[in-house]
Parts: C-alpha cells; sequence; structure tokens
C-alpha cells in the first residue's frame, strides 16, 4: 500500500510539474518576443536542464543568433541535437543548415542531409525543400568533386615548390566554381603578393567567398583585413564577427585573437574572463602566443584568480613550442616563487605534454 501511495505521489508531482514547466517556457516566449532576451534565457535555460525539447530549441536560437548571449554556434549545435534527438523538427532543421555551411560543427554534408530528412519525415515543409536542394547540389558535387580535387592537388604541388603563378592560375579556375579551399588560398596569394600582384581588396574578396561558406581559415584571415584595414574599412566589428565565426569551428588563430579583442575592449565590453576563456581554448590547442598570453593573464591575476604557478606553467609550454619572449617571462614569475611551487609547476607542465602528446 505503501509503495502504491508512492508511486500515485510521483504522479501527481509530474502533473503539478507539466503545467509549471509550461508556465516558466511561455514566460520566456513572452519575453523573447518583447526582445528580452536575457528574461527569455533565465526561464528557458532551467527547462533546457532538465530536457525540454522545445526549452533546448529556443536556447539554441538564442545562442545561433547572439540574442542575450554572444553569439557561439558551437553551443548553438549542442542545444539545437540535445532537442533535434528528441525528435524536435525545428531543431533537427536548424541543426542540419549549421552541418550544411559548417558553422560550430565540421561542414559535413551528408549530416546535414540526414537531419533535413529527420525533420521532413514529421512533414517540415522547409526541411523538405532544403533537402531537395542538398540532394541535388550533393548529386551535382559529386559529378564534380573528383577533377576538382585533382586540379587543386595539383595547384598545391605548385605552390608548394614556389610556382606561384601555375598555382594562382589553377585555384582561380577552382575557386570560381565555389571551391572555399581554392577561394581561401587564392586570398592568402593576393594578400602575400605570390603569383600575382598584392591586392588587399581583392584578397578580401576571396576570403569573404569562402568565408561565407565556413571556411575557418578564410574567416580568420578576413577578421585580421579588417582588423588592420587592408583593402576593407577597419571596423573592429567585422573583425569580431569573422573571428568568431572561426573561433567556433576551433580555429586556435581566431581564438588567440578574439582573446585580445576582449582583452582590449575593440568592438566588445572588456572582459578580461572571457579574454581567458578564448587564450585558454588556443592554449589547449598547443597554441604558443594563447599559451604565452594566458600566462600573463594568471600572472597579472586579470579575469582569474592571480597564480603564478599557472603563469610559469603556460610560459614554459609557450617557450617549448618557441616563444623567446615566453622563456624571459617564465623566468620573470620564477624569481616571484619558492623553489617548491616552481617544482609543481614544471610538473604541470610536463604532464600537460604528456596529456598533449601527439599520437
Amino acid at each position: 500500500m505503501l509503495l502504491r501511495r508512492t508511486a500515485i505521489g510521483v504522479v501527481l508531482a509530474l502533473l503539478v510539474a507539466l503545467p509549471v514547466m509550461a508556465q516558466d517556457y511561455k514566460r520566456g516566449q513572452v519575453a523573447y518576443h518583447r526582445g528580452d532576451f536575457t528574461t527569455a534565457l533565465r526561464n528557458w535555460w532551467p527547462l533546457a536542464e532538465r530536457g525540454n525539447a522545445r526549452s533546448q530549441y529556443s536556447v539554441g536560437v538564442l545562442y545561433d543568433r547572439g540574442q542575450g548571449v554572444p553569439q557561439n554556434y558551437a553551443e548553438a549545435a549542442r542545444w539545437y541535437k540535445k532537442a533535434a534527438e528528441q525528435g524536435y523538427s525545428s531543431a533537427q532543421y536548424n541543426l542540419a543548415h549549421l552541418f550544411r555551411r559548417g558553422l560550430g560543427v565540421p561542414q559535413d554534408y551528408a549530416k546535414a542531409a540526414t537531419w533535413f530528412r529527420k525533420a521532413a519525415q514529421q512533414d517540415h515543409a522547409e526541411a523538405k525543400e532544403a533537402l531537395r536542394k542538398l540532394e541535388t547540389k550533393r548529386q551535382v558535387k559529386t559529378r564534380q568533386a573528383a577533377p576538382s580535387r585533382a586540379n587543386y592537388q595539383v595547384g598545391v604541388r605548385a605552390y608548394r615548390r614556389g610556382d606561384y603563378v601555375a598555382a594562382s592560375r589553377i585555384f582561380r579556375a577552382l575557386a570560381k566554381q565555389g571551391n572555399s579551399h581554392a577561394q581561401a588560398l587564392l586570398g592568402v596569394m593576393y594578400e602575400h603578393g605570390k603569383g600575382v600582384s598584392r591586392d588587399y581588396a581583392e584578397a578580401a574578396r576571396w576570403y569573404r567567398k569562402a568565408a561565407k561558406q565556413g571556411h575557418h581559415d578564410a574567416q580568420r584571415n578576413l577578421g585580421l583585413l579588417n582588423l588592420k584595414g587592408l583593402g576593407v574599412r577597419k571596423e573592429y566589428a567585422e573583425t569580431v564577427k569573422w573571428l568568431r565565426k572561426a573561433a567556433n569551428q576551433g580555429d586556435a588563430g581566431a581564438q588567440t585573437n578574439l582573446g585580445i579583442m576582449y582583452e582590449n575592449g575593440h568592438s566588445v565590453s572588456r572582459d578580461y574572463a572571457e579574454a581567458a576563456r578564448w587564450y585558454r581554448k588556443a592554449a589547449e590547442q598547443g597554441f604558443a602566443q594563447a599559451q604565452y598570453n594566458l600566462g600573463l593573464i594568471y600572472a597579472d591575476g586579470m579575469g582569474v584568480l592571480r597564480y603564478f604557478g599557472y603563469a610559469h606553467m603556460w610560459f614554459s609550454l609557450s617557450a617549448t613550442n618557441g616563444n623567446k619572449q615566453a622563456a624571459r617571462s617564465r623566468d620573470l614569475v620564477a624569481k616571484e616563487m619558492s623553489p617548491t611551487k616552481i617544482a609543481e609547476a614544471e610538473k604541470m607542465a610536463r604532464e600537460w605534454l604528456e596529456k598533449h602528446k601527439k599520437k
């Protein structure tokens, strides 16, 4: 009898919880439509954490559009996936788009087609149309892929042996066909004057074409041209926009430069904690400049608790990767540490290297 009462109590609790969740979602929805994205997130987040698919989808939308939170396609993809796996068709559709464009996830037409198909099977009209277009595009690309790949590799070999004129001719032909890798490399050639006259505006034009297809190298390079005002108007907002797109795809150079933007408050509010977060992402990939910058952050206690041990560790790792300035900074910070603390920092650096040893 006690077990039965307990079971009934659970059912009653669930019946009470469902209307409460619906009310919280509705409050978030009202806030969203009046443009109060922070309140919308505050209402949806707990529901999303508890597994509510609609709320998970809505949180994904906020990250996708940068509403109430910094735009972060990787985080958007994470929330869409949670909802999509529960069968929420709108999340499946949006996740497919991220895979199609390579935003926050590696570009993958097969996965895009899979999620479009799942949404289409639920009679999602836009997903049906997107799937039709994607499959048509894939059929065309399949016919073109073999010769395009072969030509691209010929161009790469020409570039590596220093025959830039031949490489530029091959890359240009492929770039005009929409090959994002060729577009990105053609941009590099215009930026550095290899095989063509140096032309920053032309470099920016080709970078932009590749960047819009989700090519992270092109996104980073376009962001840096905007930062320097080369070939385009110097505009920090555009710099942050393109660096963030590349950074969300795991591009260490973009992550480092985005960290610098936050550290200096260029087109974003100065935020040392956010700078440290981006430096750490790149540092964990072994990017020497990010490791050095993260060491400075810990040495100065900006955005993180001041800790010479971590500063020493990151300076050591950066020095190992060839940063001579990092070696000097490590020696300076060591003067503020006891022999025991130095030994601990050296151990942390060794353990990091062992953990991240390339297979």
